[in-house]
C-alpha cells in the first residue's frame, strides 16, 4: 500500500477464483466487470472470501436514456452494432448488454443473494473527442475493426457537432448499484 510501507503480493486471479483467503474481506466489489463472471462460480466465491456481515457491490454506469440527444445516440449506436433498441448498453467498455429491469435476477441467477438495488444519476463534461474515444472502447466497437468504427464516429462527430458547436459534451448516466450483505 503506497505510502503506508505495506506490500502485498497478490497471485493470478479472476472474478470466479479469487486470490483471498476465505472470510477475509469486509467490502468487495467487481464494479462493472460482474457481467464478465460466471455468476454460478463468482457468486459462492464472493461468499466464500466475504465475512459474515461483509459486503457485495456490483454497479454499472448506464446512458441516461432520458436525455433526448443521449437516446438519439443509444438508439444509433444500437442501429449500428445491430442490438436490439429496447436493450441498454452499460458503459463500462464491455459493451456488454444489461437487462437491467431485473439486473439482480441476472447477477446471481441461483438466487443466493439478497441484493438492495439503487439507481444513483451522475454527469460529466468531456470534450466531443473524450466522448468518441470512449464509444470507440466498447467491445461491440473494438470487434467491428478500425474502418467501420471509425466509419461510426466520423458520422457521429459530425451528427455532435451540430448539436454541441462547442465540443463540450455533458455527459449523463444512470449507475445501477446492487449491494448484498453476506449472512
Amino acid at each position: 500500500v503506497p505510502g503506508l510501507g505495506v506490500r502485498q503480493e497478490v497471485g493470478g486471479g479472476g472474478g470466479d477464483a479469487l486470490p483471498v483467503a476465505t472470510a477475509s474481506t469486509d467490502f468487495l466489489t467487481y464494479a462493472q466487470s460482474w457481467h464478465w463472471t460466471d455468476p454460478t462460480r463468482s457468486v459462492p466465491e464472493a461468499l466464500r472470501v466475504l465475512r459474515p456481515g461483509g459486503a457485495l457491490a456490483l454497479w454499472w454506469n448506464t446512458h441516461a436514456v432520458d436525455v433526448p440527444w443521449i437516446a438519439d445516440a443509444t438508439i444509433r449506436i444500437h442501429h449500428f452494432l445491430g442490438v436490439d433498441p429496447d436493450t441498454p448498453i452499460e458503459k463500462s467498455g464491455s459493451g456488454a448488454s444489461a437487462a437491467l429491469t431485473d439486473t439482480a435476477a441476472l447477477a446471481d441467477t441461483a438466487g443466493r443473494l439478497d441484493f438492495t438495488r439503487r439507481q444513483i444519476r451522475w454527469s460529466r463534461r468531456v470534450s466531443l473527442d473524450t466522448h468518441l474515444a470512449n464509444i470507440a472502447s466498447h467491445s461491440g466497437f473494438l470487434v467491428l475493426g478500425e474502418e467501420a468504427t471509425t466509419a461510426f464516429l466520423t458520422e457521429e462527430r459530425a451528427r455532435l457537432r451540430k448539436l454541441f458547436p462547442t465540443e463540450s459534451i455533458e455527459e449523463t448516466y444512470d449507475v445501477d448499484l446492487l449491494l448484498a450483505i453476506r449472512p
